[in-house]
């Protein structure tokens, strides 16, 4: 088979290679290459019939089931691009989508809980999966993708509160699996994890790195995910991706015993910063893994920079906030970094250029603001040329030779005139004994000012203590006004910690 053209031809060169290999596991089903294949292929030749013709963006209803995955591929194989709805989402906010979109179709395990979409809507459960395997396999009617042609879009909450649409081309994400589908050793036995929701881009990771390579993907319950080690352990993954919250998880559960992952070959993680504790508790746990960060908002194709944790944890770094750094940028692609005045340095915002760049939001009015021009200037609200410069939003600097996150450039906040990174104050806290996992955010004051507040979670927090020590660490304008213990912290469905949960949880809590 000829270089791959679209995301599709991965899977397909892997299936052509080894049918006969297990691809998918999910909901006790095992399905091999050639199975998953056919499936795909068969579900693909309904697709323009169910869409009054041929589709150009279809909505997936499904979530961690045969349809899911086979539903993935065959909205691919037909042409069409593949907006990931989740089922569990309120109506509300598929229907925004399913608009903003511009849907053609909506394929849906349940048809039931689609609502009214203002478009068809096509059953894809296990009876009418089940009715596609008879007879035999029909001709696909399908205009052919290019690698210009989009492959999914992605919605991420925009900052007026209305659903963000993040288009991927095919050729972005064919110049992502070039740049790492070779870095993990994945072939054949491999058991890879695909712990994110398909709403969220680090699951497009999870699908094309395994189907690239051959490997099987095998895919929890959202419940087992809470118990990572005896998921891990128990499916005998070879592969683990997820964000760094879940290994607070098992940490809490007291299972992050050395030596206790002993199938882990590879375990990466991403999507928020990962603490320089976190990991090495989690190595502790699977010695015999290598460890790895990916760093990249979804406008920049899934991730942009890796860094790779030395074998021998007395060679790891150190880093100003006590995070791991987010290592170096990816071949494919060009950076910048440009502190406040605008200006070319070792430390300021990331900007980002090249093949994984996306090419504008979905809706042309989000782009204002976010590029710049080859000469560093704002660009307009049109769709960006190939030269201009994303704004990543992200403050990064170089340390010793790799790059480390120092926070959002959103969350760099002036209380009573004095500037404060939230992040300092999260590193500190983190760095007291018994804490987990800490959050600062601001709340409005009874002046109308901004006040700090922060939360943490671990064994034995007493805000008191915690409070005490702070004291000693910074100064008065940067300490919070209440630090709150919680159990945990709110994360929202793609595991990361949930700010706007958390200051309503805050609220309730005065």
């Amino acid at each position: 088979m000829s270089e791959p053209r679209t995301v599709y031809d991965w899977f397909a060169r892997s299936a052509a290679a080894h049918p006969g290999e297990t691809a998918l596991e999910v909901a006790g089903r095992q399905l091999t290459y050639g199975q998953l294949l056919d499936l795909a292929e068969r579900l693909a030749a309904r697709l323009p019939d169910a869409a009054g013709g041929a589709p150009r963006r279809i909505g997936l209803l499904a979530a961690r089931s045969v349809t899911a995955y086979a539903g993935y591929l065959a909205i691919l194989r037909a042409g069409a691009a593949v907006v990931p709805l989740n089922p569990e989402h309120p109506a509300s906010r598929t229907a925004e989508i399913a608009a903003a979109a511009g849907l053609d179709l909506v394929l849906a395990e349940d048809p039931g809980a689609a609502g009214d979409l203002g478009v068809p809507v096509r059953a894809a459960g296990p009876a009418e999966l089940a009715a596609l395997a008879d007879g035999p396999a029909p001709d696909v009617p399908h205009r052919q993708a290019g690698p210009d042609d989009l492959a999914y879009i992605i919605f991420t909450s925009g900052s007026t509160g209305a659903p963000k649409g993040v288009p991927i081309r095919h050729r972005n994400i064919c110049a992502y699996l070039e740049q790492v589908a070779g870095r993990y050793g994945i072939g054949p036995g491999s058991r890879l994890s695909q712990t994110f929701e398909l709403t969220f881009d680090g699951s497009v990771h999870d699908l094309f790195v395994a189907w690239a390579g051959g490997g099987t993907l095998v895919v929890p319950e959202r419940s087992q995910l809470l118990s990572p080690v005896k998921t891990i352990n128990n499916l005998r993954l070879t592969h683990w991706f997820s964000v760094p919250s879940l290994i607070s998880f098992a940490s809490r559960l007291g299972t992050l015993r050395p030596g206790s992952m002993p199938s882990l070959r590879w375990s990466v993680f991403g999507g928020e910063p990962l603490t320089l504790d976190a990991a090495r508790e989690w190595r502790t746990a699977a010695p015999g893994s290598r460890l790895e960060v990916l760093y990249g908002p979804t406008e920049l194709t899934i991730s942009c920079t890796a860094y790779r944790f030395p074998d021998d944890m007395a060679d790891w770094p150190h880093t100003p906030n006590g995070t791991a750094p987010i290592g170096d940028c990816y071949p494919a692609l060009d950076i910048l970094l440009l502190d406040e005045e605008g200006r070319p340095g070792d430390s300021g915002e990331l900007c980002v250029r090249g093949a994984l760049r996306f090419s504008g939001y979905l809706d042309a009015a989000h782009n204002a603001g976010r590029f710049l021009t080859d000469d560093l200037r704002p660009a307009d609200a049109g769709p960006p040329p190939e030269r201009h410069w994303y704004r990543t939003g992200d403050r990064v600097t170089v340390r010793d030779g790799h790059l480390v996150h120092l926070g959002r450039t959103d969350h760099q906040v002036k209380i009573r005139g004095h500037r404060i990174e939230l992040g300092e104050i999260e590193a500190a806290l983190r760095q007291q004994p018994g804490v987990r996992d800490a959050i600062a955010v601001t709340v409005p004051a009874a002046d109308g000012e901004s006040e700090l507040l922060a939360a943490v979670s671990g064994s034995g927090c007493d805000p008191d203590r915690l409070y005490a020590a702070l004291g000693s660490r910074l100064p008065p304008y940067m300490m919070p006004r209440r630090i709150a213990a919680l159990d945990r912290l709110p994360l929202n469905p793609n595991g990361k910690i949930d700010r706007r949960a958390l200051l309503t949880e805050l609220g309730h809590a005065r």
